[in-house]
């Protein structure tokens, strides 16, 4: 009873936010943005259904048009179990969501003539010379040499023959666990992709798409170019300039209460925390994954979209200039590769139809930016295994309040 009547106070205090949310005014006039207010209002209600029914632990979405923080609503509990609410300085792992942040970062090298798209990996990590690919056979199989050399490109885009490990049925994917490839606990980031490096690719580069490591070798070139450490580059080309101030590979100690608890939900079963995680992102980060390793707050994430739907700009800070931008943001995928019937760009799904650039993170936590409407959608919670369900519900309903 008492969570329940907790629940519905916050219920009360975030639908006065959810219509009183502007920049620089105290109410939205739904009309002036091309929206909406019944639709949004379905929307909160749909979404606090998830929390209220014991598939979300808690629940934080938000909507910016036309620059304009039109929409932003946190509901349940960050932490069950010591009645902590999710708010705006909830710190959420992110995962997955931290790859287009690294392709920024590589980006931004890419401005500076550091390389090509083009260029093969092996130019600046000897270690991929010569690395031979898995080719099944009726009985067998062989490792035969790279018809066309790995490239950045191929790395960006998910085409470049390296896997993540998780395919319980392939023979390169079980080398990747048994030399723990998959894993964050190397001594360094460098460490691990030299290991990886040393292992068959899966398919020849840029024929197929597969989600894997390619974006953790991405984010290790940053530091190849740049000769400075992944997370410091991050933090003074994109964190600093950008004001990402709770974004990083670790929680400081003084922000360990912030950080969401992180929870498992099988069927019907009852939401149990994710133990195998534990505190791993409240100790110091080692290994720094440009594929899944960071932690932001929404406010944090929306800078970072904001950016990107600007162009490359953010409050007079420039990041990227907009050309570059426009190239992450469209499709990049080789010709004879597929990405389940949509584009791909440098880290991230494109639409082809509307050019919407979006991703999301594994424990079901998404994003949209979409140029045609001016719109960035943003939801987060924090649940494994993935379950994206609710957020394509919310954005469905989110589009479908668009007037």
């Amino acid at each position: 009873m008492k969570k329940h009547l907790f629940l519905n106070l916050v219920t009360i205090s975030l639908l006065v936010i959810t219509v009183s949310c502007g920049q620089n005014s105290s109410t939205i006039n739904y009309g002036t943005v091309g929206m909406s207010g019944d639709s949004l209002a379905n929307a909160t209600e749909k979404m606090h259904a998830y929390v209220d029914s014991g598939k979300l632990s808690g629940i934080s979405t938000l909507v910016m048009k036309d620059g304009q923080l039109v929409y932003r609503d946190m509901y349940g509990f960050a932490d069950i179990e010591n009645q902590i609410p999710v708010d705006k300085g909830t710190i959420f792992r992110i995962f997955s969501m931290t790859k287009p942040v690294t392709a920024v970062a590589l980006m931004t090298l890419y401005e500076e003539g550091r390389f090509k798209l083009d260029d093969p990996v092996s130019d600046y990590i000897p270690e991929f010379k010569g690395a031979l690919v898995f080719t099944p056979g009726e009985s067998s199989f062989t490792l035969e040499p790279q018809e066309n050399e790995m490239t950045i490109r191929h790395l960006l885009t998910h085409t470049s023959g390296i896997p993540y490990g998780w395919d319980q049925n392939a023979y390169v994917d079980s080398l990747y666990r048994v030399h723990d490839v998959s894993g964050w606990d190397s001594a360094t980031i460098g460490d691990k992709i030299k290991l990886l490096a040393g292992l068959p690719l899966k398919s020849q580069p840029g024929t197929r798409w597969e989600y894997g490591l390619s974006i953790d070798v991405a984010g290790y070139l940053v530091e190849v170019f740049s000769g400075i450490p992944f997370d410091q580059y991050l933090k003074t080309r994109v964190f600093d300039p950008l004001k990402m101030d709770d974004t990083g590979f670790s929680v400081p100690e003084e922000k360990h209460e912030r950080l969401s608890t992180l929870y498992y939900k099988q069927g019907n079963a009852d939401l149990t925390e994710a133990s195998e995680f534990g505190d791993r992102f409240k100790e110091p980060a080692t290994v720094f994954s440009g594929g899944g390793g960071l932690v932001s707050t929404m406010g944090d994430y929306l800078n970072f979209c904001s950016m990107m739907l600007n162009g490359g700009e953010l409050n007079g800070e420039r990041v990227l200039q907009e050309s570059t931008v426009k190239l992450i943001m469209s499709d990049q995928l080789p010709k004879n590769a597929f990405y389940r019937g949509s584009g791909y760009g440098l880290a991230g799904a494109v639409n082809l139809e509307s050019g919407e650039y979006s991703w999301a993170g594994m424990a079901s936590t998404n994003f949209w930016i979409n140029p045609e409407n001016k719109m960035i959608i943003i939801t987060m919670t924090q649940l494994l295994p993935s379950d994206h369900s609710y957020a394509h519900l919310f954005k469905e309903l989110v589009m479908g309040a668009v007037l």
